[in-house]
């Protein structure tokens, strides 16, 4: 079994899932991605994969809600979605710093990888 360093593990799953935070660049789907292929710890590329299947998600409801503020209901899917997008990820890398051997595991997103 190999031994994987418990800071670096926190560092990078929290980098994993911070990344969100750049939403508006492909900073928050390049970095977890970067991660995924590099990092060889089973713990950060569940956390990475999670953090990717996260952000698709943001995307693909921030599309929806762009597309239904034509019809102005969008406006609440847009400002739940926003919620989520800031919310979510401040849980998830809280959960990892605490937790660091457990990957995190957001509810209700799409799981595309």
């Amino acid at each position: 079994m190999s031994y994987y360093n418990t800071d670096t593990r926190k560092v990078l799953s929290a980098l994993c899932h911070g990344a969100c935070f750049f939403s508006a660049t492909v900073f928050s789907i390049g970095i977890p991605l970067a991660i995924f292929f590099i990092v060889e710890d089973p713990i950060v590329k569940a956390n990475a994969k999670e953090a990717l299947n996260f952000q698709l998600t943001v995307f693909t409801w921030a599309i929806i809600g762009g597309i239904l503020t034509i019809v102005l209901i969008g406006f609440v899917i847009l400002a739940i979605v926003g919620l989520f997008s800031v919310i979510a990820p401040l849980i998830a890398i809280f959960s990892v710093l605490t937790n660091p051997n457990d990957p995190y595991r957001y509810g209700l997103i799409f799981k595309l990888f």
